[in-house]
């Protein structure tokens, strides 16, 4: 009788322990049970998307579920009472995913209390012979909320780190310095902003009137305004160029280049309006000719800008100090730019008169209509009539000294 009830305990026991895991088994959904990733949670579970506007986590579902716990029970920095810090489940891909997004601004990064920080150091490498250069870094973390009571836990304590590092600099190489502009998308890998640049050429000072250039070349001396703009950014930075210079190839590493500006250094027939304060900066400059292209009549240069980006707060202090003395300025002069975000533009031409060759024609095997003010049609009268007068002198003379020589025999 008492190995009976013993056997009928030990049944109910055996039952309620399956019954136990198959409750167990029924928290793990359907497209988990054979997926791979249906196992203890990795640090290779996370995958980071460094925005130009929004950071963006994808994390594997499946191996959350397996440690006991579900997509609601994940949130950012332990913010629990801030629904804008929790996930969405994502059961379309495959593997399922847990995805946050969150923008980066004042206040995404402090409501949902992401580290948000700002180094500025001396650039190395191919821009050590720049001003200093910052960098951003922006980290949290994705942390499991355990739903346990007791004073004790069997569950797997859940975390996941993130960060992303946005170094602000920028190659632009002006590659289209067309009608349009051209929008250069700048990419790496290593999480640099992925933004748009522009650069636009205009012919008036108020920026309005976009700057055509003829076939027979823009009026020597003429002025162009150049705007640069990066689109596609969070307001917390602004755009700042460190130097531009115009090459005769379109390649920006040639030998032969001009300074327009770099640093305190500039051109002084370039004007920079503005620089560093908003996330558009604007110069103009003369258009000149290179000495190497004297004997064309119409000579052509490409224009490169060196761009980074510097946070809103600090861009006053990365500017060059002008009005410090000479040996104290940061010389920022490119040796060694890199090339792997540049384009290829069309030529700004000049033409070797200082007139405006893009405006009339001529019928082929005519001659040139000739137009001279009052002032040349005096001086040229003038000349005529000393002319005559001469010959008539010279020639009343050479006949009186012949009829005087008559004369005198």
């Amino acid at each position: 009788m008492l190995s009976h009830r013993s056997a009928m305990k030990r049944l109910w026991l055996a039952i309620l322990v399956c019954l136990l895991s198959t409750q167990a088994d029924a928290q793990i959904p359907l497209k988990c049970v054979t997926d791979p990733t249906n196992r203890a949670p990795d640090n290779t579970d996370i995958t980071v998307n460094c925005g130009t506007q929004s950071m963006d986590l994808s994390i594997y579902l499946c191996p959350i579920y397996n440690s006991q716990y579900n997509e609601s029970l994940m949130v950012l920095n332990n913010q629990i009472s801030n629904p804008l810090c929790y996930g969405t489940a994502d059961w379309t891909v495959s593997p399922p995913v847990l995805r946050f997004r969150f923008p980066i601004n004042d206040t995404s990064l402090s409501s949902c209390a992401n580290i948000y920080q700002i180094t500025t150091q001396a650039g190395t490498g191919q821009w050590s012979d720049f001003s200093n250069v910052q960098t951003v870094n922006i980290s949290g973390m994705v942390t499991a909320i355990d739903p346990s009571v007791g004073v004790i836990s069997y569950r797997q304590q859940i975390l996941y780190k993130f960060s992303c590092a946005y170094p602000l600099q920028y190659l632009l190489n002006n590659s289209q310095l067309s009608v349009s502009g051209a929008n250069v998308a700048i990419r790496d890998n290593n999480a640099s902003f992925i933004s748009t640049l522009s650069m636009q050429l205009y012919k008036d000072r108020l920026y309005q009137e976009v700057l055509t250039i003829p076939p027979t070349g823009l009026k020597f001396l003429s002025k162009i305004y150049v705007e640069v703009k990066a689109t596609n950014l969070t307001a917390k930075f602004n755009l700042l160029l460190d130097r531009c210079y115009a090459t005769t190839s379109p390649l920006p590493m040639q030998s032969t280049y001009y300074d327009l500006f770099v640093g305190c250094q500039r051109d002084p027939n370039t004007v920079v309006e503005t620089n560093g304060v908003s996330q558009t900066a604007r110069f103009n400059f003369q258009a000149f000719r290179f000495v190497e292209q004297r004997n064309l009549t119409v000579s052509s240069f490409y224009l490169h800008c060196t761009t980074r980006l510097c946070d809103v707060a600090t861009c006053s202090s990365l500017l060059p100090n002008c009005n410090a003395p000479v040996g104290r300025r940061k010389r920022a002069v490119a040796e060694d730019v890199p090339t792997s975000a540049t384009i290829t533009s069309q030529a700004i031409s000049v033409n070797k008169d200082n007139t405006d060759t893009g405006t009339s024609t001529t019928a082929p095997g005519a001659l040139p209509q000739l137009t001279y003010s009052r002032p040349e049609v005096a001086i040229i009268v003038c000349v005529i009539f000393l002319t005559f007068f001469v010959f008539g002198l010279t020639a009343y003379v050479v006949l009186y000294v012949r009829r005087r020589k008559q004369l005198i025999g």
